[in-house]
């Protein structure tokens, strides 16, 4: 792999992860108001229901989170298991789908 995709792999898992820590805070502060507020799991869901905001927010949240977690573990597995960069890419990229996939079914049945 060229060092210049390095470098944009590594910004691009900096990046992520600085869009993540907000994203985190903001959703911790909206459960914790809502549950002090007295709502509970089902009036929380149905409050998001159709909510184009909502929906938007999760899957930023989650395409973060699955980008973060598929370069995180690209560069773990390259480090510490010592593959060569293929075989680390193609788990990362792997785990990063999958990711992607799940946390955007997940933000579908709750918006949707």
């Amino acid at each position: 792999m060229s060092a210049r995709l390095d470098v944009w792999l590594w910004l691009a898992h900096r990046a992520s992860g600085a869009l993540l820590a907000p994203l985190i805070v903001a959703h911790l502060v909206t459960i914790v108001i809502a549950v002090q507020g007295g709502l509970d799991a089902a009036e929380i869901v149905a409050r998001t229901r159709g909510s184009v905001f909502w929906g938007g927010f999760y899957f930023l949240f989650v395409a973060a989170a699955a980008l973060h977690a598929g370069l995180g573990v690209r560069s773990f597995v390259a480090e510490h298991a010592r593959l060569s960069n293929g075989p680390a890419t193609a788990i990362g990229v792997v785990l990063g789908l999958v990711l992607l996939v799940m946390g955007g079914r997940a933000v579908a049945g709750l918006v949707l």
